[in-house]
């Protein structure tokens, strides 16, 4: 494996572990994944440049429109419940309330 791989994955499973343990704010949660959806994204691109494909390149690019409606829906996520909680904390959150 080479290091420019290790890199990748290693910033995807960090990102992975923020996630599972730093559930304190909304927008935390969001920054973990969208630090998941680019080392996804940077992944993707090197295995389309590596394998020289044509048929490859566009699934990149299919993946960042994903992860930016992602994050467009993240970002509404946050400010609807912080207009109705007055916070992003998560704990506030309960879905038996709404």
């Amino acid at each position: 494996m080479s290091p420019l791989h290790l890199s990748f994955y290693s910033a995807f499973i960090l990102s992975g572990l923020g996630l599972a343990f730093h559930r304190t704010h909304l927008v935390s949660a969001l920054l973990c994944l969208e630090s998941m959806m680019l080392s996804m994204f940077v992944g993707l691109t090197m295995w389309s440049i590596e394998s020289q494909t044509p048929s490859f390149a566009t699934v990149p690019i299919i993946m960042l429109t994903f992860s930016a409606c992602e994050a467009g829906t993240g970002l509404a996520i946050l400010v609807a419940s912080t207009r109705t909680h007055g916070s992003d904390h998560l704990h506030n959150l309960n879905l038996l309330q709404c």
